[in-house]
């Protein structure tokens, strides 16, 4: 079996983030999904589980991150191209996110970042896979 990662994010709204997340393209899986979490793909083997304050509280004895006040992860997702980094970035800001800077052109990398409905930071970056040695 491969080995698989699992993000928890609290949110406000789960049905909003949903909607947010399902308007940038994500899909969720209904196997694990109810009203008080939601597990979007990622990939394969990458999933978030969105989970309401009082679900994310149920695993954790600390208070959740006032994502206003501080930033408690920062998640980077890999794209395809620069165009699609960029798609990425339109749709998530449609949809009612924020952004707080400008796409970063390294030549061989290029990225971007938006803020969800709760103040989480993405990253999403596309890098030249001729960039990368073995």
């Amino acid at each position: 079996m491969p080995q698989m990662i699992f993000v928890n994010l609290p949110v406000q709204d789960l049905r909003k983030s949903m909607a947010f997340f399902g308007a940038l393209g994500f899909s969720f899986n209904p196997q694990f999904t109810d009203d008080t979490a939601a597990c979007m793909v990622i990939s394969d083997t990458i999933f978030v589980m969105l989970l309401t304050h009082e679900k994310f509280k149920s695993f954790s004895p600390k208070p959740i991150a006032d994502t206003s006040q501080a930033l408690q992860v920062l998640l980077t997702l890999s794209r395809e191209s620069r165009e699609a980094v960029d798609a990425i970035v339109t749709a998530a800001l449609a949809a009612g996110g924020t952004t707080t800077d400008e796409p970063t052109d390294y030549g061989f990398m290029y990225d971007h970042s938006f803020l969800d409905l709760d103040g989480h930071a993405w990253g999403v970056m596309w890098m030249d896979p001729g960039a990368v040695q073995a």
